[in-house]
């Protein structure tokens, strides 16, 4: 009788900590972007974009050649949450951007996260372009 009741006993206290388990929802770490993103960079030259906890630069970048000029630098709010999709809008530095030759001159800018891809809007020359950044090191 003592073992039956000692077995249930156990089961029971193994039972409970099961359930407790699996009713909690551990919380999710919010997404992280910073780090290196860049542009496909099939057609020449291509954006490369670094993000730190409060700022993201954006480079225009010349293939085989290692020329870098400033197109964007501004601020970055990190998302606090574990979303799917993010976006934020850049407020422009402009002690960084106003003697950049290559930088946009919009006041901010609209970035967007969605399915592992940053994409924004750049604006050179007349043309207007929908750039799409991945991650560099996955």
């Amino acid at each position: 009788m003592k073992k039956v009741f000692s077995f249930l006993l156990v089961l029971g206290l193994f039972v409970g900590l099961v359930g407790c388990g699996s009713k909690s929802k551990t919380p999710s770490e919010p997404l992280d972007l910073t780090g290196t993103w860049i542009s496909d960079n099939g057609e020449g030259t291509y954006h490369e974009a670094i993000i730190t906890n409060d700022t993201i630069e954006i480079n225009w970048m010349g293939m085989g050649d290692d020329t870098k000029s400033l197109y964007w630098y501004g601020s970055f709010t990190a998302p606090t949450t574990a979303e799917e999709e993010y976006t934020w809008t850049s407020k422009t530095d402009h002690t960084k951007t106003d003697s950049a030759m290559l930088a946009s001159q919009d006041e901010t800018k609209v970035f967007t996260y969605k399915d592992g891809v940053i994409s924004y809007e750049a604006s050179a020359m007349g043309t207007t372009k929908n750039v799409k950044l991945e991650k560099k090191d996955k």
